[in-house]
């Protein structure tokens, strides 16, 4: 092959043929979200929406990304569909930090601001009284008394577990890079590990939340609060988790090269990005 044709190969921008799949996950998507409205509205056929969404979701998550492995693997994709790739990332990366900057807002708002102000001056008086505004509260409104969840058990070992997991895979990584598959998995396998303990201690605390401390999401802003951001929290390394067992399934399999693995360098961006929310979530949600 000349140089003008190696160049040309490695400039070319590879387009793929017209796709069945993101129609698949139109429907799927607004099944997922009608059929949730209508289960909690109590609504008999929503659970089956619901389930049948969640069905052609992973249907057409299993179709489409193996397309993308298959295309990967052929060596379609040159350094420009790897630039794309890398921005579309970024940015993806970039709306969760701004997904979670809003429910950190929340927090914020009514713990600086909403809650001091409605045990103050006037409101105090007349319209809330007895109210001290301390935090954690559940409000104005008369919930029934809860204990916060402590910082020093279970929290703080899923913080040493997930620090963990981000140096299990960053050892993964340079395994890759230096051509060691079996460091390669083995780093792979022990930070999914690591993600599947980390969700089952936070399925025992919510247990504990619910059966021993009456902390329950009905206990005014602070219950709210707290299930919303450490909820969502366990669903992204959820995701993070399904992500990393693909790249080990794929390592097992020899994809990746060390010159060529974006795949796995996505998932790991997004783990790392799970991992620095996670110890945002400890200082402000459970320490303070």
């Amino acid at each position: 092959m000349s140089h003008a044709t190696a160049t040309h190969s490695a400039d070319h921008y590879f387009v793929p043929e017209p796709s069945k799949y993101p129609i698949f996950g139109s429907i799927a998507l607004l099944l997922f979200g009608s059929g949730a409205a209508l289960w909690l509205n109590k609504v008999p056929a929503g659970k089956w929406m619901f389930f049948l969404g969640v069905a052609i979701l992973v249907y057409m998550l299993f179709g489409w990304f193996g397309q993308v492995v298959r295309e990967s693997e052929g060596g379609k994709y040159g350094h420009r569909v790897d630039k794309s790739f890398r921005w579309s990332m970024g940015w993806f990366i970039f709306s969760e930090v701004m997904f979670f900057a809003a429910f950190f807002g929340a927090l914020f708002y009514a713990r600086v601001l909403s809650v001091p102000w409605l045990s103050s001056g006037d409101n105090a008086t007349l319209l809330w009284q007895g109210f001290t505004g301390a935090w954690p509260t559940a409000g104005p409104y008369a919930a029934d008394p809860f204990t916060p969840m402590g910082a020093w058990g279970i929290p703080a070992i899923n913080t040493l577990i997930l620090l963990t997991s981000g140096a299990t895979l960053t050892w993964a990584h340079y395994g890759l890079l230096k051509g060691n598959r079996g460091q390669l998995k083995l780093g792979l396998f022990v930070t999914v590990l690591l993600g599947a303990i980390f969700l089952s201690l936070q399925v025992y605390e919510y247990m504990h939340a619910y059966a021993d401390l009456n902390l329950r999401l009905d206990s005014g802003i602070y219950g709210s609060t707290f299930f919303l951001l450490t909820g969502f929290h366990g669903m992204h390394v959820t995701v993070g988790a399904i992500m990393l067992t693909v790249m080990l399934f794929r390592a097992s399999a020899g994809h990746f090269r060390p010159d060529s693995h974006f795949g796995f360098e996505a998932a790991a961006w997004y783990w790392h990005f799970v991992d620095v929310v996670w110890l945002m979530l400890f200082v402000v949600v459970y320490w303070l």
